[in-house]
């Protein structure tokens, strides 16, 4: 991929604001400077970034149908009610099941918990799925992680004498579903103050107003704390506000006394005595614990999450891994075959969208193949596959285009569809395929801008590798957990050489392991520059080069720092953008 690179210099007012700020700090004007850039300008505000509090999480109850949702819920309690934890498949939906099925379970027994299966019984609120609350006795079923489209079957719910309470963050309709109560940030009637909560970030609001509200210490919900941060990082919901605040909490718990399910998937993956991260999530836990769903049943996850013996969790999570892997090898096949059709259409050069079906790719992986053909290709995606008689397919976007919105836009071929900004799924008829993706083309055309189909990487400082010390790379970590809205800072060091010792490393020779050193300094830094190998030629010519990375620890050396190269541009290049300030 060719990136676009911008850098905005600083001015000498922000040189100046950030040498006072780095100072009351004491970190680095490097540092400083980039803290204004995200519109953190004082040191109150700074010390609430680097230090999140608990006790700066919003008032629960201030989320529209809180007081109604806790009162059902007590009155189920009261009244020795059968409760159901429903949720989606995903991790997003099976950690927030787990959250709310852990906590809920230390103080009522009668409650149980349930995934639909996504071959069976497809995503959300399904029929099956209330016929076997029906058949149990349920009264009260509470739903995580979808939920807010399911008018049908809610109505279908009620008739059986089955209440909902529905905790979603997915974009709500005009018409809502005739739940008791509907805890969802993203109504237009709601105030609640920040919008961006995941699916179990919701649930995590609900068991906080219920333990408020039944004089239950928060002290009770911290250990289930990373939970939020595994679908915080998973669901890329915007790591800022509430979500930081839950996300660096749930991390603390995550690296200091995990929930046995995750201890045993921190053990399958390898990551015992490591600091773990939110990219460590992204990458290596959430995917087993999707795995299931997209292979066979996301229960399996949920089983997991909520053991209680290790030895028990350490079986479920090898019995998951081997789901991964399958789906690590049908991500790779139907990748692949998606890029030849991409290839063959001449077309998709004149398009700013992507939309392509095939009957015989699986159901559970076709999201993840949407995201790896939207980061080759940088425009909104979307891929479908055959369901009896209709296509389901995932969708996902690229930064600043609401492919929501451009998917709503053809809501009468439209069977079922939500989501949100970056990733939504829709249902439509087989037949209807052409048509919709003609539509939905046509909308991308007119509404997308040309940067938001550009690969930009936003250079945040420029820097000498004299600048990289062991303490800013130690306060650099302080700006964590990083995600959507809060990016690990991006550095761009220029007019740099290889010292000698360069080399082109991986199975199918992919990466370069580099050792450079900059003409300024003479100081020699490590790196390591995955899938670019491309670029070793150039390297070993001896000719002087511009690089973009971010600054990692080195898990080989301990105490070692170690750049991770985003891209690797020839010094007399010229596509590289000083925007004015």
């Amino acid at each position: 991929m060719h990136f676009k690179w911008n850098y905005e210099p600083p001015t000498s007012e922000q040189e100046k604001a950030a040498e006072e700020l780095g100072v009351k700090l004491g970190i680095s004007p490097i540092l400083a400077s980039i803290l204004i850039r995200r519109d953190i300008t004082t040191e109150s505000a700074a010390k609430r970034f680097f230090r999140p509090q608990l006790n700066d999480l919003i008032n629960p109850f201030l989320m529209k149908d809180m007081d109604v949702a806790v009162d059902r819920l007590n009155d189920a309690m009261g009244r020795k009610e059968r409760i159901m934890v429903y949720g989606d498949y995903d991790v997003d939906g099976c950690t927030a099941v787990a959250l709310v099925y852990k906590f809920l379970q230390q103080f009522y027994s009668n409650v149980d918990y349930y995934i639909p299966d996504r071959y069976d019984e497809g995503y959300g609120v399904s029929y099956k799925g209330i016929d076997y609350a029906h058949a149990n006795g349920v009264k009260l079923i509470i739903i995580l992680d979808c939920g807010i489209k399911a008018i049908d079957e809610i109505t279908y719910a009620k008739n059986l004498g089955i209440d909902f309470i529905i905790c979603d963050h997915h974009v709500p309709d005009e018409i809502v579903p005739p739940a008791v109560a509907i805890l969802n940030p993203k109504r237009k009637d709601d105030t609640y103050p920040f919008k961006h909560l995941c699916g179990c970030g919701v649930g995590f609001k609900f068991m906080q107003a219920f333990a408020k509200n039944n004089g239950i210490p928060f002290s009770r919900l911290i250990p289930l704390l990373d939970f939020c941060a595994v679908s915080i990082a998973a669901d890329i919901v915007p790591v800022v506000e509430e979500n930081r605040i839950l996300a660096y909490h749930g991390l603390k718990q995550l690296n200091q006394n995990p929930n046995i399910g995750l201890k045993a998937i921190i053990d399958i993956c390898g990551l015992n005595g490591r600091t773990l991260t939110m990219s460590d999530i992204v990458f290596k836990i959430g995917p087993r614990i999707n795995a299931s769903g997209r292979m066979e049943n996301g229960r399996e996850s949920v089983d997991l999450l909520v053991e209680k013996d290790f030895g028990s969790a350490l079986r479920e999570a090898k019995h998951i891994n081997e789901y991964n892997e399958q789906r690590k090898d049908i991500d790779k096949q139907m990748t692949e075959e998606a890029n030849q059709i991409v290839a063959r259409i001449e077309s998709q050069k004149r398009h700013s969208s992507i939309v392509l079906y095939d009957e015989n790719w699986k159901k559970g992986v076709i999201g993840i193949v949407a995201s790896r053909l939207t980061e080759i290709y940088f425009r909104p995606t979307i891929v479908l596959t055959k369901d009896g008689d209709f296509a389901t397919g995932s969708a996902r976007s690229v930064t600043g285009f609401d492919v929501y919105s451009a998917i709503k836009s053809c809501r009468d071929l439209l069977i079922n569809f939500g989501g949100h900004t970056y990733a939504s799924g829709l249902t439509l008829k087989w037949s209807d395929v052409p048509e919709f993706r003609r539509r939905f083309q046509q909308y991308v055309d007119e509404h997308i801008q040309p940067e938001q189909t550009e690969a930009i990487l936003n250079i945040d400082a420029m820097v000498d590798f004299k600048d990289i010390t062991r303490k800013l790379h130690a306060d650099l970590k302080r700006f964590g957990p990083f995600g959507p809205k809060n990016p690990k800072p991006l550095f761009c060091t220029t007019d740099v050489y290889d010292f000698g010792t360069s080399k082109v490393v991986g199975r199918e020779q992919e990466h370069i392991k580099l050792e450079l050193v900059d003409s300024k300094s003479n100081n020699v830094m490590n790196g390591i520059a995955f899938g670019q190998s491309g670029s070793a030629r150039y390297i070993k010519s001896k000719r002087s080069f511009d690089i973009a990375y971010t600054i990692e620890d080195n898990v080989f050396k301990h105490n070692d720092v170690q750049l991770q190269i985003e891209d690797i541009r020839p010094a007399e290049d010229e596509d590289f953008t000083e925007e004015p300030a």
